[in-house]
């Protein structure tokens, strides 16, 4: 029988890429997101390919919603076995730019969203001794940046939250299994849509990755979710190893760069962005898988596909953590850690 899959944030970006690989294995998938537009054109994706779609308008930051969907996904689709949590909002500014209900929202979303998620896909999954929760997780969960700290805490609170469940199920011996893909920059249509207080156009921080990279990385965690995280993209495992390496050069580096290096020199778009009300809610709004960024973006990854050979994976994360830190400092102009 196919798998049963409940992929949250599924209307666009990482979790549409995601569906639609599930698709191709003939997987009924519950697509959860807040707008209309975009789910129902993923919806038309996953039918196209072989799946089966479940539509359910839901926002992750209250978890009663996010019971209705598992128990409609349950009764129409049948037992979840795989849980992926994706759903994500931010806000692009400055620390002292951001209100506390902009953070607050961000939090409920990005971070609490995932707790609701988990809490839910464990409360049926436990009782069968079986099932994969998948987090979406960043290189800025544990790689801070400027002008997304709301984004970065959120993602940072999801690595500590995941460990201290993971933990928990291995005292109980259970055969429920926990595990984060870890994302590089993605060109999603995010960038288009952020509420952001910055004088130009948002982008991700080069070099950027197709949303089909990611969906690969996550569908291979689901597959194989013994491992704690798995590192998507070669500049996911650098940038990680190098924070650990030589935090206090990152800081500076990225204190120098890391705000021109997420701006393009276009101004920022008009509008809200998608904090409070989806981006796609009136029909023929969907913004697709992809974000403004095609020519500048990756179609794969080396990395990703070294990923599935442990020995290998630590020759080629070496060296990159070494050419980084290499590299910072010759920008900087100092040689020391």
């Amino acid at each position: 029988m196919s798998q049963v899959v409940v992929i949250t944030g599924a209307s666009a970006g990482i979790g549409r890429a995601t569906a639609r690989l599930f698709a191709e294995r003939g997987a009924r998938i519950a697509l959860v997101a807040r707008g209309e537009a975009g789910l129902e054109a993923t919806a038309e994706e996953v039918t196209e390919r072989g799946g089966h779609p479940l539509i359910q308008q839901a926002d992750t930051a209250d978890p009663a919603q996010l019971e209705a969907v598992a128990d409609a996904t349950e009764r129409l689709l049948g037992p979840i076995d795989v849980w992926i949590n994706c759903a994500f909002t931010s806000v692009f500014a400055p620390f002292t730019e951001i209100t506390p209900q902009e953070y607050r929202r961000v939090t409920e979303v990005t971070y609490l969203g995932f707790v609701n998620g988990t809490r839910t896909a464990l409360g049926r999954m436990l009782p069968r001794d079986r099932g994969t929760i998948v987090q979406v997780g960043s290189a800025l969960g544990e790689r801070a940046i400027p002008l997304q700290s709301a984004y970065c805490a959120a993602k940072h609170a999801i690595n500590g939250f995941t460990s201290s469940v993971r933990v928990e199920l291995l005292h109980q011996g259970s055969n429920v299994n926990i595990t984060v893909a870890q994302m590089p920059a993605v060109n999603t249509p995010q960038f288009s849509w952020v509420r952001t207080r910055l004088p130009r156009h948002a982008q991700p921080v080069p070099p950027i990755y197709q949303p089909e990279v990611a969906a690969r990385g996550v569908l291979y965690a689901a597959d194989h979710p013994k491992r704690k995280q798995r590192y998507i993209g070669a500049t996911t495992a650098a940038t990680i190893w190098a924070n650990r390496l030589a935090p206090a050069l990152l800081d500076r580096y990225l204190a120098r760069t890391g705000f021109g290096s997420q701006q393009t020199g276009a101004p920022a778009p008009a509008g809200s962005g998608n904090l409070y009300a989806p981006a796609d809610a009136e029909p023929g709004t969907d913004h697709g898988a992809h974000g403004e960024f095609d020519e500048q973006s990756h179609p794969r990854s080396v990395q990703a596909a070294l990923a599935r050979h442990p020995a290998a994976t630590a020759v080629t994360t070496t060296a990159l953590t070494v050419a980084a830190v290499g590299g910072i400092r010759r920008l900087l102009g100092d040689g020391s850690a």
